[in-house]
């Protein structure tokens, strides 16, 4: 064996088309693109979503709903997790900073606290906005609600 008579394996390499070439070839005249209409023509490209004429997925199906532009997203975060973080890290204070070190938020994020779960400690939170219950439940053993 040496580089004289190394070869492709057998059916791996392939001859190319040559289109329009003439007649003799086999695909000359129309080469390959039949006769008329868009895609025989240079430069066609299909639509996205185009299906042959027929009326295409995207209308024959309904339109549905609608978006609330002045929708506001909130991160929501229960007081049992505030109650394992707090318990975790030894902390009376938790904040905005505080919920984004420990991974539970992002710094785009806005804050909802939720009133699911036990709170033990009394505790100092911070954040975008709170349910009714999670506002009694925080209260309740002497803490403090701040909104940013």
């Amino acid at each position: 064996m040496d580089l004289s008579n190394l070869k492709p394996a057998k059916g791996s390499v392939k001859k190319e088309k040559r289109i329009g070439r003439g007649q003799g070839s086999g695909r000359g005249g129309t080469s390959t693109k039949g006769h008329k209409g868009g895609q025989s023509r240079a430069g066609y490209k299909r639509k996205i979503g185009f299906e042959g004429g027929q009326m295409p997925l995207q209308r024959r199906v309904p339109k549905f709903g609608f978006t609330n532009l002045s929708r506001k997203e909130f991160k929501a975060i229960n007081i049992s997790t505030l109650q394992t973080l707090a318990d975790a890290k030894q902390l009376s204070v938790i904040s905005f900073e505080t919920l984004s070190e420990a991974g539970l938020v992002s710094s785009n994020d806005k804050v909802k606290i939720l009133g699911n779960g036990k709170l033990t400690l009394k505790l100092d939170v911070t954040a975008h906005a709170f349910s009714k219950s999670a506002k009694a439940a925080i209260e309740a053993i002497k803490g403090t609600v701040t909104i940013i």
